[in-house]
């Protein structure tokens, strides 16, 4: 992460408990849960709120918990960042009261969540849009342009070594050293890898022939670490590495990829992110608080950065207690705020959702209840 969000968390969490009295749930609160504006009014939440999963999200989650304590004395939300394969296992066998995703549950997924979840099961809220960077720690050199073919060899080790014509014809006037390329890439089942993996799919698909996963494909070789901390830590210490990681955890000596789209190279920021999300789609077949976007990694559209990750918080629509519901309730509407958008763009550099996807975030934190 970058050293400079730690002091900065503090500030932004009191802002956040401030700006929490001006946002509110909808008026469809089936268990009387308090809306974000009741919690510092007087009427607030307690108990214990366990979530697993993403590592992407870690300045973000580090923002909205402190902000939500502050405003909830009694309340404690307990993050582990495991990965999102195991945020969605634990929310599925119940270890967790939600999961925190970059890939939002599969059909399967969804039809094993109402084991746990009840009859209407699991859905997937987007709370966090982030750009994932390919980073890279070549000395002197902080800024190349990669195309998708060219990233897609450098995973797969096609290209050995940053000063192959391939990277060269793409960084006209730049001097590229004679260093080993070292890829690294999660050991984890992340959701940031199969975003990663689904762009290179989609945008050069006779490079990468593996298909979008979880998990990196076993017959590539390179180095590989745990979480996204891990991999940008071993490409911080190692010359010559590149990863593909949450773009709020890239700082110090690693330099980031501009990629093409279309005919032109995008820069890698939040507000780029922000336009690939927005020509996102539902995913086909899912209910109307499931809000699981497919992106388009092909996008021609100027100022899209198409390496992006949304990240999701996997709840259920049911929970077995009203206290329960409540809390996830008064928690996820923090996140979804004004505020907590907010909280999480000036932690993570991530960008706020748009006002329609965040009205429907709303909707469907207010639509979750407990058992009769």
């Amino acid at each position: 992460m970058k050293a400079t969000r730690f002091g900065r968390n503090a500030a932004i969490a009191v802002l956040a408990v401030g700006a929490l009295a001006l946002t509110a749930c909808g008026s469809d609160n089936a268990t009387g849960a308090p809306s974000a504006a009741q919690t510092t009014a007087g009427v607030k939440v307690t108990g214990t709120l366990t979530g697993i999963g993403a590592s992407s999200t870690g300045a973000a989650m580090d923002a909205w918990k402190a902000a939500f304590a502050s405003a909830n004395p009694g309340a404690t939300v307990q993050y582990s960042p495991d990965g999102s394969g195991a945020g969605r296992k634990a929310i599925l066998d119940g270890s967790a009261q939600f999961a925190g995703s970059d890939a939002y549950l599969t059909d399967a997924e969804l039809a094993s969540s109402k084991t746990k979840c009840g009859t209407d099961g699991a859905i997937n809220i987007p709370v966090y849009i982030s750009p994932i960077a390919v980073a890279f720690n070549i000395p002197n050199i902080k800024d190349l342009k990669l195309d998708a073919d060219t990233v897609a060899k450098i995973f797969r080790g096609q290209i050995t070594n940053w000063n192959d014509p391939a990277i060269a014809a793409l960084n006209a006037g730049v001097t590229l050293p004679d260093l080993k390329v070292t890829p690294v890439n999660r050991s984890d089942d992340s959701g940031t890898t199969q975003n990663f993996t689904d762009y290179l799919a989609a945008a050069a698909p006779s490079v990468w022939t593996d298909k979008a996963a979880g998990l990196w494909p076993a017959s590539l070789k390179g180095e590989n670490a745990k979480g996204t901390s891990g991999v940008v830590k071993t490409v911080t210490d190692t010359p010559g590495a590149v990863t593909y990681a949450d773009d709020s955890y890239v700082s110090g000596k690693l330099g980031t990829a501009q990629i093409k789209v279309g005919s032109d190279f995008v820069k890698i920021s939040a507000d780029a992110a922000a336009k690939a999300a927005e020509l996102g789609k539902p995913v086909a077949g899912r209910a109307a608080n499931d809000l699981s976007i497919k992106l388009d990694r092909t996008t021609t559209a100027a100022g899209v950065y198409p390496v992006v990750l949304v990240s999701y918080h996997v709840v259920c629509t049911t929970y077995d207690k009203k206290e329960t519901a409540d809390l996830v309730k008064a928690f996820e509407s923090y996140v979804v705020s004004d505020a907590g958008q907010q909280a999480a763009a000036g932690s993570a550099k991530s960008a706020p959702l748009s006002k329609a996807l965040q009205d429907k975030a709303k909707a469907a934190v207010d639509s979750i209840k407990a058992k009769a």
